[in-house]
C-alpha cells in the first residue's frame, strides 16, 4: 500500500523538475538599448543590458541558448524598435518569443502593483508575465515580407531626401549669388537618390512577382483606382507582415486611424481626432490614394462628398475618413480575395427626375 504523503511529495518534486527546465525571460525594448531579465521558478536574475544592434541580437540570442531547458521569451512591440529582436529570436532553436501589446504590459504591471518603473524592473514585469499569463508565440512573417518592408522603409526614406534636396535646388536657384558648381552637385544629388529609389522600386516589384501571395495582393489592391505601382508597394510592405489573424479594426487601430474622443465630465468634450498613435508608413502610403480616388473613383468620390457636405467634415477630416475606409476595403480584398467593389465601399443615391 502506498503512503498518500509519499504520492503528494512525488508529484511536487516532479512539479518542481518540470519547473527547472523552464526559463521565462523579459526584454525592455529602447530605441538603443535593450534590458533583458532572465527568471527562473519565479526568481529573477540580475538584468543585464544589450546594444539594440544586429550584433546586440546576436549577444542576446548566444546567452539565452546556453540556458538549460525551454526558454520564452516576452517583449513589447514598440514601433519599430522591438521587430528585428523578435525575428533574430523566432529563429533560433530552442527559443519561443511573444510580442504583447504595450497596454498589456501597463496593466501587468498596475496588476502587480509595480511602484517604480525602470527598464530593468520592466524587463522582470514582462518575465513574469510570459510566466503566469497564457503564452501565445509571435508568428514571423514570411522572409520575403520582411525584405520588401525593408525596400520599402528604405525608398521613403529616400524619397524623404530627395523633396529636401529638390527644395534646396529651388532655394539656390532662386539667387544669382549661387555658383554654379553648388546647383550642379544639388542636381546630381536629386538624380543619384532618383536612381537609388527606381532600383529598389525595381527589385521590390521583382520580389512581389516571385510569391504569390504578394503577387495576387499586389493584383488585387491596384485594382482600387489612385493606388498604382509605388503606392501598392508601400502598403503591402507594412500590411503583409501582420499577423493573419488581426481584424480591420485592429489594421486601422495599428495604423493609427482610429478616432482618439476627448470626453470628461461635463466639462471637456472635444471633437474626435485621429490618434495617429501608430503605423506612420501605412499612413503615409494610404494618403495619396485616398486624396486621388477621393477624386476619380465615383463610389469614393461620392462618399468622400458625403462626409463633406452631409456630415460637415473639413477636406482633410474626409481624406482620413476615406483612408480608413480604404483600409478595411482593403483588408476584406485579401481576406475574401476578391476585386474592390465600388458599391460595397459606398453605394451612391440613386437620382430621380421629379
Amino acid at each position: 500500500m502506498k503512503c498518500q504523503g509519499w504520492e503528494t511529495s512525488n508529484h511536487y518534486n516532479k512539479t518542481e523538475d518540470e519547473i527547472k527546465k523552464m526559463n521565462t525571460v523579459g526584454i525592455d525594448v529602447g530605441c538603443k538599448e535593450l534590458v533583458v531579465v532572465v527568471m527562473v521558478n519565479g526568481k529573477a536574475r540580475k538584468a543585464k543590458s544589450f546594444e539594440n544592434t544586429p550584433s546586440g541580437h546576436q549577444a542576446i540570442i548566444h546567452s539565452l541558448t546556453k540556458l538549460k531547458g525551454e526558454t520564452k521569451v516576452c517583449i513589447e512591440a514598440t514601433g519599430v524598435y522591438h521587430f528585428d529582436l523578435a525575428v533574430g529570436l523566432s529563429r533560433a532553436e530552442g527559443i519561443e518569443v511573444m510580442v504583447i501589446n504595450p497596454k498589456a504590459a501597463h496593466n501587468f504591471a498596475k496588476a502587480l502593483m509595480t511602484r517604480s518603473k525602470t527598464d530593468a524592473i520592466d524587463a522582470e514585469n514582462l518575465a513574469s508575465y510570459a510566466e503566469r499569463m497564457p503564452f501565445v508565440a509571435w508568428e514571423r512573417p514570411a522572409d520575403e515580407c520582411i525584405s520588401l518592408r525593408a525596400m520599402s522603409r528604405r525608398i521613403a526614406a529616400l524619397s524623404k531626401q530627395k523633396t529636401q534636396a529638390k527644395n534646396q535646388l529651388h532655394a539656390l536657384e532662386s539667387t544669382i549669388e549661387t555658383p554654379r558648381l553648388v546647383i550642379e552637385q544639388t542636381e546630381k544629388l536629386v538624380s543619384f537618390l532618383d536612381g537609388q529609389i527606381d532600383t529598389l522600386r525595381d527589385s521590390a516589384l521583382t520580389l512581389i512577382q516571385q510569391q504569390d501571395e504578394l503577387k495576387t495582393a499586389y493584383i488585387l489592391i491596384t485594382g482600387i483606382k489612385g493606388i498604382a505601382q509605388a503606392s501598392a508597394i508601400q502598403i503591402l510592405s507594412e500590411l503583409m507582415i501582420l499577423p493573419k489573424d488581426m481584424t480591420a479594426r485592429q489594421w486601422v487601430a495599428h495604423a493609427g486611424l482610429d478616432p482618439r474622443i476627448f470626453d470628461s465630465g461635463s466639462s471637456v468634450s472635444k471633437k474626435p481626432r485621429m490618434s495617429k498613435v501608430g503605423n506612420k508608413y501605412i499612413r503615409q502610403a494610404l494618403y495619396m490614394p485616398a486624396l486621388v480616388a477621393s477624386r476619380f473613383e465615383p463610389n469614393i468620390k461620392g462618399y468622400y462628398q458625403h462626409l463633406i457636405d452631409d456630415n460637415g467634415l473639413k477636406k482633410v477630416q474626409a481624406v482620413c475618413a476615406v483612408m480608413r475606409k480604404l483600409l478595411h476595403a482593403i483588408h476584406g480584398m485579401l481576406r475574401t480575395n476578391k476585386e474592390f467593389d465600388g458599391a460595397r465601399f459606398y453605394e451612391l443615391p440613386i437620382c430621380t427626375n421629379s
